[in-house]
């Protein structure tokens, strides 16, 4: 079963940046695009950002420009630098594939507040 594991969250002020990490138990990530979704309070997951197998990347527009997605392949690790982070950023975020795999992790809780 694979397993996704994602750290780096916490508070941040308005402006501040935060980077995540994504560790993956097996390499589901191989040949796969990479994921970064976000769910806040209720409101549906969405997708923010995508690194494809060739290393193109793909935002959302609310996070374009600010958010930058990374990958170490040798540690089957994603990564999503967050900068000029914004109160609307605040949810949880989680890594999988794109599409998604069935398996989630239990994501990382961003809070932008001042």
């Amino acid at each position: 079963q694979v397993q996704l594991v994602e750290s780096g969250g916490g508070l941040v002020q308005p402006g501040g940046s935060l980077r995540l990490s994504c560790a993956a138990s097996r390499t589901i990530f191989s040949n796969n695009y990479r994921g970064w979704y976000r769910q806040a309070p209720g409101k549906q997951r969405e997708l923010v950002a995508v690194l494809t197998p060739v290393d193109s990347t793909v935002y959302a527009d609310s996070v374009r420009g600010r958010f930058t997605i990374s990958k170490d392949s040798a540690k089957n690790t994603v990564y999503l630098q967050m900068n000029s982070l914004k109160p609307e950023d605040t949810a949880v975020y989680y890594c999988n594939t794109s599409p998604p795999h069935s398996s989630w992790g239990q994501g990382t809780q961003v809070t932008v507040s001042s």
